[in-house]
């Protein structure tokens, strides 16, 4: 059998579809009208079973063979980003200082093609879960969603996820087992002092020179290039220090850093390393420091059999495969799948060698991939025996 494929009018359907979530971006935790528009346009497909509000606003659609057999789930994210869209698409982002700039937008619409294949030809075993998952770009939705009540009915077997990357060639595959994705989490620093008068800064407590030395100092934690298993990363994403005033020296300041490591297993000592920096900085200068903790990822691992899935579907459709770039320096959620005990694997998928990088203003996800990522999708079903 040959692997099912979208008809024209479906890939019009599903591309007019991802405009239309284009232009009205909602940001992690807060997708609801997304996650009202996709449930609505998947159950006209005719699953079993859709379930809503999963860790958030998930969304699962449910299709069921008569047949015993494995779970299948396949995932998208329905969250878009905190920026203002600078492109210049007839379908261009609608809210301000909201874009899809990830290309969620089209991991929606390709997860929908599958629906429409399903629609068309139904499991002829096991179950295919379709899952929209909330709250990806701050590390909370996958997460919330296994640990919802209601995932424990679709606890899938396997897991597999697609997301564009820009920089391979359009339609290019790249995967590979092990890592491929970094651990990260954010640490904020929060130091607190006393303020002055900005004629008598020693009669209080700054929080200057401890941000000044903990800047490079944090930075200087890097080392090694993401190939490596002791790879470390720490970025400073963001200070601030005091109020906008000229007459206050300042008494209270922050300092913003991604830590990132390959696996788990190293975030633990890089942590250590980075809070010894910085309680050692707030005590030479008298100040309280306040650790916490956010969008916290834990790496992302491909099983060696689900890749062996995804590289056999890429090699049947013809499509070029690599291992390139892998692993990413960058952090992803749906890890989490596999922790919670499925099979799981993501492979990404060239947006093109000139496109503008995830996150960038500009981004916008390329059409052409709608039905190559649900080509892909439905031949990871026909492998796994799913489909027929």
């Amino acid at each position: 059998m040959t692997t099912p494929r979208l008809t024209n009018s479906e890939i019009v359907a599903l591309t007019a579809l991802r405009h239309a979530l284009h232009r009205r971006p909602e940001l992690s935790g807060e997708e609801a009208e997304t996650a009202r528009q996709i449930a609505t346009t998947v159950a006209s497909l005719g699953p079993d079973e859709v379930l809503t509000g999963l860790g958030g606003h998930g969304v699962a659609a449910v299709w069921s063979g008569p047949e015993a057999g494995p779970t299948v789930l396949l995932r998208c994210e329905l969250d878009g980003l905190p920026i203002e869209e600078t492109g210049t698409p007839a379908y261009r982002s609608e809210t301000q200082g909201k874009g899809h700039l990830c290309g969620h937008d089209g991991h929606m619409a390709m997860l929908t093609g599958v629906a429409h294949l399903l629609s068309r030809q139904r499991p002829r075993k096991g179950r295919v879960i379709l899952m929209y998952q909330p709250a990806e770009e701050d590390g909370a939705g996958a997460a919330k969603v296994v640990a919802d009540p209601a995932y424990g009915a679709i606890a899938p077997d396997w897991a597999f996820s697609i997301h564009n990357f820009p920089g391979l060639p359009l339609g290019h595959v790249s995967v590979t087992d092990g890592p491929v994705n970094c651990a990260s989490r954010g640490m904020k620093l929060a130091f607190t002092g006393r303020t002055a008068h900005a004629s008598q800064p020693e009669t209080g407590q700054s929080p200057m020179a401890a941000i000044a030395h903990l800047m490079p100092a944090l930075t200087a934690l890097s080392k090694g290039t993401v190939a490596d298993a002791d790879f470390t990363l720490a970025t400073v994403t963001h200070t601030r220090m005091g109020e906008a005033a000229f007459g206050i020296a300042p008494g209270y300041g922050e300092v913003w850093v991604t830590l990132r490591t390959l696996v788990d297993a190293a975030m633990d000592d890089m942590m250590s390393r980075a809070e010894a920096l910085a309680r050692d900085a707030a005590a030479a200068s008298g100040l309280h420091l306040a650790i916490t903790y956010h969008d916290i990822f834990h790496h992302c691992e491909n099983d060696p059999d689900a890749t062996r899935h995804i590289e056999g579907a890429v090699d049947t459709l013809g499509l070029e495969r690599s291992t390139q770039y892998m692993p990413l320096r960058g952090s992803e959620d749906f890890g989490r799948f596999g922790k919670a005990g499925a099979k799981s694997a993501m492979l990404f998928l060239g947006a093109g060698e000139k496109t503008p990088a995830l996150h960038n203003p500009d981004y916008d996800f390329p059409d052409d991939l709608i039905p190559t990522g649900t080509a892909i999708f439905a031949e990871i079903l026909r492998r796994l025996e799913v489909l027929a």
